[in-house]
């Protein structure tokens, strides 16, 4: 039976960074693919309306290019879910989550560098409890290159993935989507790169004996 699957990005990126194969994968076989965005360009944080046209229509593309049966934006200001209620984060997750009724979610690590991960997990972690939420039966966090292994920690946070996902059929697609989003790559040794994105799937595809793959942290699986 196909599935409904949610990804819940902090920002524009981290869902291609993250799990942009494993979507496309998804996709593929059948299931539904759904796309929460938590922030957006508010111009009372000094960005424009030409910026956030572009952001508009960059994410339109992004959809487009996936395939995404429904896609919401949260609209909070980027780097600023710390100077936000609890609540309200909540609040606006639960409405969507609500709403698709998602079989599996994909959620950044809790110990990402950028607080806005950390606070996007902790509030997904409380809309997907099993009596609020009976529908939700996996959950699991990606990796973000740039996020994920710059999070260091004088104690043992590392994401140790014990989920792996063979993408090695869908990675080409997976670099044409993040081709969109040029300003957030630059060339090597940046680690939002083309090499660096390549070098983790390798990676996690040498760990899973494939030829390319992503990894998770599966927090929870109902079977």
């Amino acid at each position: 039976m196909n599935k409904s699957v949610m990804v819940i990005a902090p920002h524009p990126d981290d869902e291609s960074l993250g799990c942009g194969g494993t979507l496309l994968r998804h996709k593929s076989e059948g299931d539904d693919i759904h796309w929460c965005v938590v922030t957006d360009m508010q111009q009372s944080s000094n960005y424009t309306s030409e910026q956030k046209a572009q952001r508009a229509e960059l994410i339109e593309k992004v959809s487009q290019h996936f395939g995404f049966s429904s896609e919401r934006n949260l609209g909070f200001t980027p780097a600023g879910l710390d100077s936000t209620t609890t609540g309200a984060l909540i609040g606006k997750l639960k409405e969507y989550i609500d709403l698709v009724k998602p079989h599996t979610v994909y959620i950044p690590y809790a110990f990402d560098v950028h607080s806005d991960h950390r606070y996007v997990f902790d509030a997904v972690i409380s809309v997907s409890k099993s009596f609020r939420a009976p529908y939700i039966k996996k959950v699991a966090c990606y990796e973000t290159l740039s996020e994920t292994d710059f999070g260091l920690s004088p104690i043992n946070t590392q994401f140790q993935p014990n989920l792996f996902i063979d993408i090695s059929h869908f990675s080409e697609q997976k670099k044409t989507v993040l081709s969109l989003y040029q300003s957030e790559l630059d060339a090597h040794p940046f680690p939002r790169s083309f090499n660096a994105v390549e070098a983790l799937e390798i990676i996690r595809g040498t760990q899973a004996h494939v030829e390319r793959a992503e990894a998770f942290v599966v927090l929870k699986e109902i079977a």
